[in-house]
């Protein structure tokens, strides 16, 4: 087992990376001096194959969980289910010592987290991701929240879990497309912090899509030290945690323009990524071999790197990108790069060189 530490000061916490940790859940959690009560909040994948044993975890442990099932797929996040969430932690009686376990991928960490946020004003919750992007991502860093028609993630909190509890075993369940999805918040780290990692990922792709448990442990660790220490120095996003979102401005406003659920989450950023790559050579003269190999890992990872639009398309793209959260003063600000490895925020771009690299 990997643990990395997020210093957050008395808000800091642990990511343990390894296999077997589901079973463990309930012991994990007795650690952390939680109340009796608790919520285990999943949707209806993840709960199938996890839901009965983390439930026996807890139990075994003198917890009294209640398992909460919401829909799978990105349309659970959003403020209906926010409240029927709420309605049943009240029914089942939860109070402030009481906590919350978020079991599933980043829909599932995302509304359980904003959930756990806003009840009585806050309790305490522990993140169980199931999925790679989940793991490597979502899980780590306390970004909660839900989604509006105008947008995604417009409505959230910045709200730390006590700890992240990263199991490789749920990997064998994934689906080879939610997998591959993950790999692009993997490939984004090495473009966007280490160029070794970069050049891992290269060396090591084959042993990735076949999942292996000791190349995966290894990675998954690495990526969560890289946000680990960004969130560490910029936790509320006032400045370097930006290039986090790095791709993230295109690929949200697919996700938003297409229709949740016609892209999957890392397949939207793999395209942005790609297209950000582009811009930065551009305007910050990435070199072109750069933008090869960044868009070369993408594509032998099976992920997609370019979408096509019509006219009526790329506007409903171009709008939807100009309601993201990190828009200030109705300017769409970009992530781009100098190298593989370093990037920097806060970029302006002008629109006709937005579609010239979509080509749209």
């Amino acid at each position: 087992m990997r643990i990395v530490q997020v210093h957050l000061g008395n808000r800091s916490y642990d990511i343990k990376v390894g296999t077997g940790l589901l079973p463990r859940i309930g012991t994990e959690c007795a650690r952390l001096k939680l109340g009796r009560r608790c919520a285990v909040i999943t949707d209806a994948t993840a709960g199938r194959h996890y839901a009965k044993a983390a439930l026996k975890s807890l139990a075994a442990s003198g917890f009294e969980p209640v398992l909460i099932t919401v829909p799978a797929g990105e349309k659970s996040k959003r403020m209906a289910m926010v409240e029927k969430c709420f309605d049943q932690l009240a029914a089942h009686r939860l109070e402030r010592s009481s906590f919350v376990v978020a079991l599933g991928g980043g829909v599932v960490g995302d509304l359980a987290g904003f959930v756990a946020s806003s009840y009585l004003r806050g309790i305490p919750f522990v993140q169980v991701p199931t999925t790679l992007l989940a793991q490597v991502d979502s899980s780590v860093g306390g970004k909660t929240g839900v989604n509006l028609k105008s947008g995604k993630n417009l409505v959230g909190a910045f709200y730390q879990p006590r700890l992240v509890l990263c199991d490789l075993d749920t990997f064998r369940t994934l689906p080879k497309r939610e997998y591959v999805s993950g790999l692009a918040e993997v490939i984004k780290y090495g473009i966007i912090y280490d160029t070794v990692l970069f050049a891992q990922l290269e060396r090591n792709l084959p042993k990735l899509l076949q999942r292996d448990p000791a190349t995966l442990r290894d990675v998954v660790a690495r990526c969560c030290e890289i946000k680990a220490d960004v969130v560490g120095q910029d936790e509320t996003e006032g400045g370097l945690r930006a290039i986090l979102n790095f791709g993230h401005t295109i690929g949200h406003a697919i996700e938003n323009s297409s229709g949740y659920g016609k892209y999957l989450h890392g397949e939207a950023i793999a395209i942005g990524q790609v297209a950000a790559a582009k811009l930065s050579h551009k305007v910050l003269g990435l070199p072109s071999a750069d933008v090869a190999r960044i868009e070369k890992l993408f594509v032998q990872s099976g992920l997609p790197v370019k979408i096509k639009l019509n006219g009526a398309q790329g506007k409903k793209l171009f709008a939807a990108m100009k309601l993201d959260k990190k828009v200030n003063s109705g300017e769409v600000k970009f992530v781009l790069a100098h190298k593989i490895g370093k990037v920097v925020w806060g970029q302006r771009v002008a629109e006709g060189m937005i579609r010239e690299v979509l080509d749209c």
